[in-house]
């Protein structure tokens, strides 16, 4: 039998600080590699050690598996643990790890290159008796039928994948794919299969070990989805009864049996009512993995380990029962009012609640900077109730309830997904978001405006009066002069709605505030750190109050409030040029479609710019002409970037 003594994870993030955690129980030594935009991040102090991966890219970096290896020689590590993604899929790295004498934790590399393929995966389950969608190569479309599915042949996660609706989207959607495929897996092959409008997303774990004991651990539903990628999971799916249950699991398991799998994998299915079709598997560890570990009560990780090192796995399927109700949402720096485009920034909060109890598998903390070289997920969030409706609901106060800022997210649309009667009720199929259009951002009541600027207000004026040098036994606001009140103006959010503090100290200690006009008695009752104790025109809440620079930041029982002070002087606004299009985030100019002098229609594509292996298309929102183009492929922009200036035709229609 093999024993892991030290451990080298050939990732990052939250699934780095996620394999560290189950090896040091299981007292297992840990090693990590990262990149330089990952030197601060919280999994490079947590491993026993870490080594630098030169470069910044993925590529570079985290895909070269030549230096992991070398750094795995180099620490004296005995195993490798490859995590999702990067090279956990990569058959010849796992065949590399063995053939330099290390124990590899995960499938065996044959099962990697069978499924990596996913044409070749659909023949193999095609053999087995499991049903399958029709596909085909891009020539194939008309005998596919539309609507269909662009998808790359390699990899996952959401990368590389368009819907096409008529045949004439269908070489641009195929070009796109495959320059997102070959970004993010090295290989650009692309294939047809017919698209399902509203399926429900199924997959059920199976675990083997290396005696040819096979399990599965139920299904979990992951039809929540964006661009393709999951946002929402739970475990077990709200449409699986017992008996379709049964069915799927010994699909996924015949399929695992054809290819002597062992270790955790993942059968995918696509459900629509009692019939399913088989859509891929995924040879390694999955992100929404903990909520099959929460509703079975077995540590997936713990059981890689143990599979690798060639123990029994030591139950049967009878013995796998599911507790309860597992719920997960994926917590994205992204802006869900801008189509959920990749955000980035620094963290300047990050202080998750402690009530209700919930799992943060994270990768992040106050003060971590959200770049775009890798992906921005900043954590999964985990919930776990006796029902659905309590996991669900439990997550979304969790969610509202965490001090989270300095970085656009998408926790508001989440919380308004999860409180979703639709949701509530089981209706999550995969045109979830589409059909129901839950809300993208929390609108705060005014209750909670005048609540938060009152705090911000009260909270600056203690602070500066902590800072005082001169007559500090003076009251925070304290006047021995009759003086109008002093005022704090801000603006909210983003909205460019105003509000005004004006607040006065009183003998008894409490203050005489005005919000917008409207008068009442506050009290600033005590102040711990970033909580501010707070009484408001007789309700008094507790706080969570910080500052970065001019942005305040207040959570409080009903969500997160931002203000910006405003100065007490006006600042000149220096207007950008009429028709400018910006960059909607940083990335790199893939290519450009117009040249100056163009005459362009509404919807037009102009820059196709990428960012963390995604496509982002700049279209022309209305008819015009390009008077100036002042980017060119290759380039490295920023947020807000000028790309091009659009001069409007007379009669031109805005694009909608």
């Amino acid at each position: 039998m093999t024993t892991i003594t030290k451990l080298l994870i050939a990732n990052r993030g939250e699934i780095a600080r996620r394999i560290i955690r189950t090896a040091h129980d299981m007292g297992i030594a840990t090693v990590a590699v990262y990149a330089e935009p990952d030197a601060n991040a919280p999994f490079v102090t947590e491993a026993g050690e870490a080594y630098a991966l030169p470069g910044r890219s993925a590529t570079d970096t985290y895909l070269n598996a030549d230096r992991v290896l070398e750094i795995a020689r180099r620490a004296g590590a005995d195993a490798v643990h490859p995590g999702y993604g990067f090279l956990s899929e990569n058959a010849g790295f796992a065949r590399a790890v063995t053939a330099a004498g290390l124990t590899w934790v995960g499938p065996p590399p044959a099962a990697i290159d069978a499924m990596g393929d996913k044409l070749a995966a659909k023949e193999l389950a095609a053999r087995v008796g499991v049903p399958t969608l029709p596909s085909g190569d891009v020539d194939q479309a008309d005998s596919i039928g539309f609507p269909l599915l662009v998808k790359a042949a390699a990899g996952g996660g959401g990368k590389g994948m368009r819907v096409v609706d008529t045949p004439s989207e269908l070489a641009e959607a195929a070009a796109a794919a495959r320059r997102e495929a070959l970004a993010s897996f090295g290989d650009e092959r692309v294939f047809l299969e017919r698209w399902l409008t509203n399926p429900r997303h199924i997959e059920i774990q199976v675990l083997g070990d290396l005696h040819g004991n096979l399990v599965h651990l139920g299904e979990r539903e992951c039809s929540i989805q964006r661009r393709h990628q999951k946002v929402i999971e739970e475990a077990p799916s709200p449409a699986v009864g017992p008996e379709l249950r049964q069915r799927m699991g010994e699909a996924a398991l015949s399929l695992a049996r054809a290819m002597n799998y062992h270790s955790a994998g993942t059968v995918e299915f696509l459900l629509d009512g009692e019939e399913f079709w088989f859509l891929e598997v995924n040879t390694r560890l999955q992100v929404e993995h903990p909520v099959t570990e929460e509703i079975t009560g077995l540590d997936l990780v713990r059981e890689q380990l143990r599979i690798a090192e060639d123990q029994l796995l030591g139950y049967s399927q009878p013995d796998v029962t599911l507790n309860g109700h597992a719920v997960e949402v994926r917590l994205y720096a992204e802006d869900p009012e801008r189509e959920f485009l990749p955000a980035t920034g620094a963290l300047t909060a990050w202080s998750p609640a402690t009530s209700p109890a919930v799992r943060y598998d994270s990768g992040v903390e106050a003060g971590s900077v959200v770049g775009t070289d890798f992906d921005p997920m900043l954590a999964k969030v985990i919930a776990h109730a006796p029902t659905r409706r309590e996991a669900a609901l439990k997550l979304a106060l969790a969610l509202e309830r965490a001090a989270i800022g300095g970085v656009v997210t998408n926790r508001d649309f989440l919380v308004a997904t999860l409180r979703h009667p639709a949701f509530l009720d089981g209706d999550t199929t995969t045109d979830f978001i589409a059909r129901h259009k839950p809300a993208r951002r929390h609108r705060p009541s005014q209750e909670a405006l005048h609540s938060a600027a009152v705090a911000a207000a009260l909270r600056s004026q203690a602070d500066n009066r902590a800072r005082a040098r001169v007559l500090t036994t003076i009251a925070s606001g304290w006047r021995n002069s009759v003086m109008p009140p002093q005022q704090l103006r801000f603006e909210v959010g983003d909205d460019e709605d105003e509000l005004t503090v004006a607040y006065k100290r009183q003998r008894d200690g409490s203050f005489e505030v005005e919000v917008d006009g409207s008068p009442a008695t506050a009290r600033l009752v005590g102040q711990d750190g970033s909580k501010v104790d707070l009484e408001l025109a007789g309700r008094r809440l507790v706080l969570d109050v910080r500052r970065d620079n001019d942005t305040w930041l207040v959570h409080g029982p009903a969500g997160a409030v931002e203000l910006t002070e405003l100065p007490r002087f006006p600042v000149r606004h220096v207007e950008g040029p009429a028709g400018g299009l910006h960059a909607p985030m940083p990335g790199k100019v893939l290519s450009t479609r117009v040249q100056v002098g163009d005459r362009v229609t509404a919807g037009q594509l102009m820059v196709i710019l990428e960012a963390m292996k995604m496509e982002h298309h700049i279209t022309a929102p209305e008819d015009g002409v390009v008077v100036e183009l002042r980017v060119s492929e290759g380039d490295q922009v920023d947020n807000g970037a000028l790309l091009l200036v659009l001069e409007s035709e007379p009669g031109a229609t805005t694009a909608k």
